[in-house]
């Protein structure tokens, strides 16, 4: 389908924290925690910063790109793992602080956890007709949820920061393909059990607070990637018809031993993949587009470019999108 990658945007917290400053904050050699997880600095909110500061800066950043304002958007698009609050949707405050007139826009928010850009992209692809604009948007606090005190090497991974793309529909751009595929027997693998229904806060909130961090089974996660993943990438290409490969591939920043390990596992070239998890983090579902926006205004993405998005998620899923600029 013919979708036109107008704009990027991103945006980060003030604050820049070295996995250095951690070593010292949890009275750990200095270096350990780079060896552990591999991320030597990452971005953590502070201060008058929230998700939706870095929402509404990463969108703006966007539609500034596009040369288009808030008032020429016909759709927008939440795509946060975790949102500003269960309800309702974040999408429609963001459109609101973006000064969306009334009844001006569909509003609404998707969620395949570190995937949800990768949707909420597609989504938009099939939504918007030719001419039409649409603003999708991933911003995420992972810093509200860590385990430091039990797990700090999986807590070390994680960085704060949004992205945002405006899409247009028609044009020169195309969606070649995109792929989502869900093995349910990783469910328990990446998970905060709380802030749903699972637990109910006013009856079981010992279990409430125990669950509502972030834990990860690495293990898990790791087997069903080698047995599955190099397939799921070679079907999507050939669900493409990209014979020759793209010239560009975005990869969720999951980790730096989890980007090595797929760039292993699909034999891409390691100067056509960008890397950049040791500066930034695993920033969940936001990783994606501020990474496309990092590629963009390094002029690593522009008209013609094969791009080529992947990632893994909770759930576990993999996902991905043939994008030709």
């Amino acid at each position: 389908m013919h979708i036109t990658l107008c704009g990027t945007g991103s945006a980060l917290p003030q604050r820049r924290l070295t996995s250095f400053e951690i070593d010292d904050r949890l009275g750990r050699p200095a270096g350990w925690l780079e060896g552990a997880c591999g991320v030597r600095s990452r971005y953590e909110a502070g201060p008058g910063e929230d998700q939706m500061t870095l929402a509404a800066g990463a969108a703006r950043q966007a539609l500034s790109a596009a040369g288009i304002s808030a008032a020429d958007l016909s759709l927008v698009i939440g795509a946060s793992a975790v949102p500003y609050q269960p309800l309702p949707a974040t999408a429609p405050l963001l459109a609101g602080q973006l000064g969306v007139a009334e009844g001006q826009v569909a509003a609404f928010d998707v969620n395949s956890s570190c995937l949800s850009f990768v949707t909420g992209f597609e989504v938009a692809a099939r939504m918007l007709g030719a001419g039409q604009y649409g603003l999708v948007f991933s911003s995420e606090l992972a810093s509200r949820a860590l385990p430091w005190a039990e797990a700090p090497e999986v807590a070390g991974l994680f960085g704060d920061g949004a992205g945002a793309a405006v899409l247009r529909g028609g044009g020169s751009g195309r969606l070649a393909a995109a792929l989502l595929r869900s093995y349910p027997s990783g469910w328990e693998g990446c998970s905060i059990g709380s802030g749903g229904t699972r637990y109910d806060y006013h009856h079981e909130g010992e279990d409430f607070a125990r669950n509502a961090v972030f834990r990860m089974d690495g293990r898990e996660l790791f087997r069903l990637t080698v047995r599955h993943f190099a397939s799921f990438v070679k079907d999507l290409l050939d669900l493409a018809g990209w014979r020759g490969g793209p010239d560009l591939v975005i990869p969720h920043q999951a980790s730096p031993g989890g980007l090595a390990h797929m760039i292993r596992l699909t034999g891409f070239a390691p100067e056509r993949v960008v890397d950049v998890a040791a500066d930034y983090g695993n920033q969940i579902a936001a990783s994606i587009p501020l990474v496309l926006d990092l590629a963009r205004r390094e002029g690593r993405v522009s008209p013609g470019t094969k791009v080529l998005i992947l990632g893994t998620s909770a759930g576990v899923s993999f996902g991905g999108l043939a994008l030709e600029i």
